[in-house]
């Protein structure tokens, strides 16, 4: 069977110069891969938190291609801040409405560039956003709950997995998480509601992002 993997998504549009001067000090683009990453070098694994976007750090507005509708939660920043003392952040999102046709890729791409730059605003760093843009029909090996982003982030960043969490309103966020290795997290925010009843048994769950980052730095 012919397997397919999303590149990773890069934030890489036209920003004002204010802005652009602020995303370079802290992330830079490998002119190989393309890929976004911070320029701080860590030494030794360390462990990371692998955040859903949509439901999770923003409202969900379903297959989401316009800025001006994106939303942090109120609850996103300190959430983030109290993470980003001890752990490396990355966003990982499933965007099928690409593969389906609902959005573009180009503007998938123009709302994580986005996102990223609203968060370091506020002086959050997300080191990379992995970025899924198949359809489940499709069978790639890179759309949640598999793993790949995770490990892919291990061989790129030096990530201590079983250290690491993973956190989002959808089963499979969880079940991706606990597919690495990772300890995987349910918020209620989102579709969280929603999908509660397909959780497994035992998975540990909050009222959203700010009561997870607080379980995770009491741990």
């Amino acid at each position: 069977m012919r397997r397919l993997y999303c590149s990773t998504s890069s934030p890489r549009t036209t920003a004002t110069r204010a802005s652009a001067r602020l995303l370079t000090r802290a992330i830079s683009v490998d002119a190989r891969t393309g890929v976004t990453m911070n320029r701080v070098e860590t030494a030794g694994a360390r462990p990371a938190v692998f955040l859903d976007r949509d439901g999770t750090i923003i409202e969900d507005r379903g297959h989401l291609g316009h800025i001006g509708q994106i939303e942090l939660f109120p609850f996103a920043v300190e959430a983030l801040r109290m993470l980003q003392e001890k752990y490396l952040l990355f966003i990982v999102t499933n965007q099928s409405g690409v593969s389906l046709g609902t959005i573009t890729r180009d503007a998938a791409e123009r709302v994580n560039t986005h996102v990223v730059r609203m968060l370091l605003s506020h002086g959050i760093t997300i080191q990379q956003v992995y970025c899924c843009f198949h359809a489940r029909h499709d069978q790639c090996d890179c759309i949640k709950p598999r793993p790949y982003f995770i490990e892919k982030a291990a061989g790129q960043f030096s990530i201590d997995i079983p250290r690491s969490y993973s956190i989002g309103d959808h089963p499979h966020d969880v079940e991706f998480g606990r597919a690495a290795g990772a300890t995987g997290l349910y918020v209620f925010t989102g579709h969280g509601q929603k999908h509660k009843r397909e959780l497994a048994h035992g998975a540990l769950c909050f009222d959203d992002l700010l009561s997870a980052a607080q379980w995770i730095m009491a741990h």
